[in-house]
């Protein structure tokens, strides 16, 4: 039976277990639609943040989170497009960004102090660049270079977020990430 002639309900399930295999595997393509995840999430808790910062870092974070949201919605369209180019199956549904994400989020947060927050948001972008830098791994090994491209610009933006919303707390780039990094290796 062709993807022409099964029905609608065989067409998912089978999706499903493609999906499935490929997270167990791990491919570029699925590491990449955790990624897609990611994107969704950060933008929906950079509006957290831009709805609900107060104090002396309300105005920066307000206007840096607005270029935020615009960059990480245009890389989102862009990296669904690209999975679609790319031959693979692609999350569209909401309980499918919630499966693949990675990143914390709660609705709590919008009452922690303005640094906390922005904290928090530079924890998420680094915690996304762990995926990143698997999944550019995985499309350089299954020899995908638009892929790899397009993720490892994708890398580059994390990392001037990061530095942005670390200097606005006072912090380098890399400060109190690197040697979580390292704790974590220690275990």
């Amino acid at each position: 039976m062709t993807t022409t002639t099964m029905s609608i309900e065989d067409r998912y399930a089978a999706e499903q277990a493609q999906t499935e295999h490929d997270h167990h595997v791990p491919t570029a393509g699925a590491m990449t639609n955790h990624i897609l995840a990611n994107l969704h999430i950060s933008i929906v808790k950079f509006h957290q943040v831009r709805w609900s910062i107060k104090g002396p870092l309300a105005l920066s974070v307000r206007q840096l989170l607005s270029d935020y949201i615009a960059t990480y919605r245009t890389q989102f369209d862009a990296l669904g497009e690209l999975l679609l180019d790319e031959g693979e199956i692609v999350s569209t549904t909401t309980k499918e960004f919630h499966d693949y994400n990675m990143l914390q989020e709660s609705g709590d947060k919008k009452y922690l102090a303005a640094e906390d927050q922005v904290s928090e948001l530079v924890h998420d972008a680094d915690t996304h660049n762990l995926f990143i830098d698997r999944a550019i791994k995985l499309a350089e090994k299954e020899e995908r270079p638009a892929l790899a491209s397009f993720l490892t610009d994708l890398r580059g933006t994390n990392n001037h977020i990061i530095r942005e919303l670390q200097a606005l707390l006072g912090n380098d780039a890399r400060d109190g990430l690197d040697d979580e990094d390292d704790d974590d290796d220690e275990d």
